[in-house]
């Protein structure tokens, strides 16, 4: 369990049931009890009325069109990484998001006059950030209805393109990326149970494809839907293609490194010793 037990996250460089009740045996309501029962539901229904107005009001969200892009399993990319332990503070992500990406004409003609236009999302408060970089790492815009969450990111096919993360606060996050309702760590269906990596406070952080080995990960290029790699192995579902999806984890404090003693020390020459050459000392 999260927030119980340690668990295995990458450091890189750069229960669905329902609950029932049981029925209880009440006793008849007195009068003022009735009487109140009823202001209450008149309330009520007066509230759902004024809610119904609001919500007539606003533009909905447009209906989100069906990608004409996937992402290929690209060509091999070195990024290299660590495994160390980490421990998320609870089960619960701090935060769950996700970005529908195809072609800009496909955009352009679901939103219309409605689009909005930014360059990243922001997480948990805006303590991070979400970027999707393209071929020339800038990040490309990202569209939704005014007021809406829908948000979709324009691919070309054949461009290569990285996700980002910038972590603006002093919190050590987990970042759980999926591609194609794919973990972009295993390649197996995401789930947020899964192992992600380590961004530290301070970081910028890119996932530029599916991780491979701890050396080399094979990056991720819009292509059409056929050539997509969720199209192309047992644990993808082609109905799950054109979705990126973020769960982020706020973990736990790691332990400070030990200090060494105050007092005499027996072997000096020990203390902090590494089988390295140490760095220049400029005069």
């Amino acid at each position: 369990m999260f927030g119980r037990t340690q668990r295995w996250c990458v450091v890189g460089f750069m229960l669905g049931a329902l609950l029932g009740c049981a029925p209880t045996m009440q006793s008849a309501p007195s009068s003022a009890a009735m009487n109140d029962a009823s202001s209450a539901a008149t309330a009520a229904q007066q509230a759902q009325r004024n809610s119904q107005t609001v919500e007539r009001r606003l533009a909905p969200p447009a209906s989100a069109p069906a990608s004409t892009l996937g992402t290929q399993w690209g060509e091999g990319r070195e990024s290299a990484v660590r495994y160390v332990p980490a421990e998320r503070v609870t089960q619960q992500p701090q935060e769950l998001r996700q970005i529908g990406y195809t072609d800009l004409a496909s955009i352009q003609q679901a939103l219309g006059r409605r689009a909005n236009q930014q360059l990243n999302i922001l997480l948990a408060g805006g303590k991070v950030e979400w970027s999707v970089l393209g071929e020339q790492e800038q990040a490309l815009p990202i569209y939704s209805t005014r007021g809406a969450q829908d948000y979709r990111v324009a691919g070309k096919q054949g461009e290569r393109y990285e996700l980002q993360f910038v972590n603006r606060s002093q919190t050590r996050y987990e970042v759980v990326a999926t591609v194609d309702g794919l973990d972009v760590l295993s390649g197996r269906p995401g789930s947020q149970t899964a192992g992600g990596y380590i961004l530290e406070p301070g970081q910028t952080m890119r996932i530029d494809g599916f991780r491979k080995s701890a050396s080399e990960v094979a990056a991720f290029r819009f292509a059409s839907k056929p050539q997509a790699y969720a199209a192309n192995t047992p644990a993808g579902d082609v109905r799950n293609v054109g979705a990126m999806g973020v769960a982020l984890f706020e973990l736990k404090p790691t332990a400070p490194p030990p200090q060494a003693p105050a007092g005499p020390q027996a072997f000096p020459a020990d203390a902090g010793s590494t089988p390295f050459a140490p760095p220049p000392a400029y005069r």
